[in-house]
């Protein structure tokens, strides 16, 4: 049992927290938005548990999906699912079990939220397939990873503003940043097999490319949040944020495996640094 629980933790990437942290940075700062402040410990536990438990999901339903796919890659052989460790079957009910778990605690929330969370479960459902028909499933990722923002909005004010939209496409932008970077990473074998990425729609702009991504991602929040008073420790997180965005740029700049993996590693840091930013705003009087 013991190593069977260990094959299910590495089927939900357990051991690489950046994935699930990626997915939590912009859902918290959406309900501390929402709230303009501390958005109290019940919406705060069902948002957290819940982003990890959907993250943990999805990574159930990629692998079954991607499981042809993931043979030929290097760095994917040896998952779970791929490696025949664990059956489609299997982890298709793992990922039932983790999904029906996160819908649970969506349902002490209200009715607005709770039919959102559908939307976000297709989205979910429909992801892993878009890299057969869609030349940048990176956007389709995008508002995979975004649907936190308006079921916070609609956890804490009952209603989704426009503002709230507003955020999803940024935070849109910047999955595109930097799942671009972890599409760097396998572009060589993603042409070979056929899967269709950003990476590879982009080409030779792919640098600059990632580059805007973030940009637009930074204005677009800082819109938002200007709009809503009390900006000053926002913006020092913007900055702190754009040295990251400029660290990424060197990292990626020669396109190597490593360099790009690393920039997409990073990441959580910078989303980290950007709800900081929220956070300390929302102590200022």
């Amino acid at each position: 049992m013991s190593a069977r629980f260990g094959l299910y933790l590495d089927l939900i990437r357990w051991n690489r927290p950046a994935g699930w942290l990626l997915l939590l940075w912009p859902t918290l700062s959406a309900l501390w938005l929402a709230a303009d402040g501390f958005p109290g410990w019940h919406l705060l536990l069902v948002f957290s548990l819940g982003t990890v438990l959907m993250r943990s999901a999805g990574c159930c339903i990629n692998d079954v999906a991607d499981r042809h796919f993931d043979r030929h890659v290097k760095r994917t052989a040896q998952r779970p699912v791929t490696s025949g460790a664990v059956s489609p079957r299997e982890a298709l009910l793992v990922g039932a079990v983790l999904a029906l778990l996160a819908f649970g605690l969506v349902c002490s929330t209200n009715g607005l939220t709770i039919a959102w969370s559908f939307g976000a479960l297709l989205v979910t459902l429909v992801y892993p397939y878009a890299k057969r028909h869609v030349a940048m499933p990176q956007a389709v990722l995008g508002l995979a990873f975004g649907f936190g923002i308006p079921m916070a909005f609609a956890a804490v004010r009952g209603a989704i503003p426009g503002l709230a939209w507003l955020l999803m496409l940024g935070n849109l932008f910047w999955v595109l940043a930097y799942d671009t970077e972890y599409a760097m990473v396998d572009r060589d074998d993603d042409l070979r097999i056929g899967i269709k990425t950003s990476a590879i729609t982009l080409g030779r702009f792919d640098v600059a490319a990632v580059l805007a991504f973030y940009i637009v991602f930074l204005v677009l929040w800082s819109a938002v949040v200007v709009s809503l008073g009390r900006p000053l420790f926002w913006w020092l997180g913007v900055v702190l944020a754009g040295l990251q965005v400029l660290w990424h740029a060197r990292l990626i700049r020669d396109r190597s495996r490593e360099g790009c993996f690393r920039a997409f590693r990073l990441n959580h840091w910078l989303g980290g640094t950007l709800f900081l930013g929220l956070l300390l705003r929302s102590w200022m009087v």
